[in-house]
């Protein structure tokens, strides 16, 4: 008791730092978990969680013999898989071509540049997608038309869906992850990059041998962490873009949980939806971090 006093003492400026945060974690996210127990009532807005009947398994028994959870469960693996395999190398590849770069200025502008999108919201960025691909007026229409060939009604073809919201993501996020491995690369030990040179390796040698393996811790972690978020593929942007002509292959369980839950005040049946897809990024989440540790011997603990 006595030791862990002296250590709160010593560290006591740090832990007041702390405090927010503690207190955003427990108010937005450990304080909502307590209305999970909808999922297991038939709740009513009348009578109030507590007093609401217990049905155990009922909707989740439901939601798995439905027609809807194949479809969801092939959407949101499909859009979370493509997202994280396609843009993932795009942040660490950025990362290493600009700490490559000499010429300050343009570094700063391509910098400047990769991170705007994170300043936009998804609703703007959703927006600017949708003038872009517009059949009339949208920029690549006209590329189109220029080159020969005949306007596409982007938006509405299933085949595109997909496509297009690979490369929004890869748009939007890549300058901003590159800071990730911007910092870890200004942490790796600048002797190794002198000892290279004098052995008379090239600059895409020493990109090999120095910068990656350098870089490979931090990317064990951040791939850890994207691989257990990439089954919770977020509903704004798809509420954005998807519709009617797109369902099949757009419709995620986020979407779904936002319609039966809040459109259609089915709450109990949206909260079984998902808690069943918090639970999945658990167990993926779980297992990326096990054969990370298993592989190269890094994880998140």
């Amino acid at each position: 008791m006595r030791t862990l006093l002296r250590k709160i003492a010593r560290d006591r400026q740090l832990l007041i730092l702390f405090i927010p945060c503690i207190v955003f974690y427990a108010l937005f996210r450990y304080g909502p978990l307590y209305g999970l127990i909808i999922a297991f009532k038939d709740y009513s807005v009348y009578t109030g969680i507590l007093d609401s009947p217990w049905v155990g398994f009922k909707h989740f028994e439901r939601f798995f013999s439905g027609p809807d959870f194949f479809l969801l469960l092939r959407n949101t693996f499909l859009l979370g898989f493509f997202a994280l395999i396609c843009s993932f190398p795009f942040p660490i590849l950025l990362a290493i071509l600009l700490n490559e770069v000499r010429v300050r200025w343009f570094k700063k502008f391509v910098q400047t540049a990769s991170y705007l999108p994170t300043f936009l919201s998804v609703v703007i960025i959703s927006s600017m997608i949708i003038d872009f691909l517009s059949p009339n007026n949208g920029i690549v229409n006209k590329l189109l038309n220029q080159l020969g060939f005949e306007s596409k009604y982007f938006l509405i073809d299933p085949a595109w869906f997909r496509p297009i919201y690979v490369l929004s993501d890869i748009w939007a996020n890549t300058g901003y992850e590159a800071i990730i491995f911007l910092a870890a690369i200004a942490g790796i030990n600048p002797t190794l990059y002198e000892a290279a040179r004098v052995d008379g390796a090239s600059r895409l040698r020493m990109m090999w041998h120095v910068t990656l393996p350098g870089l490979l811790p931090t990317i064990l972690v951040v791939f850890i962490l994207k691989t257990g978020s990439m089954f919770r593929v977020g509903y704004e942007k798809v509420l954005l873009l998807y519709n009617s002509m797109t369902y099949d292959v757009a419709d995620v369980f986020s979407t779904f949980v936002y319609r039966k839950g809040l459109l259609e005040s089915n709450y109990s049946y949206g909260a079984a939806v998902g808690l069943f897809e918090a639970l999945v990024a658990m167990v993926m989440l779980l297992g990326a971090n096990l054969i990370s540790k298993r592989l190269g011997g890094k994880g998140l603990w």
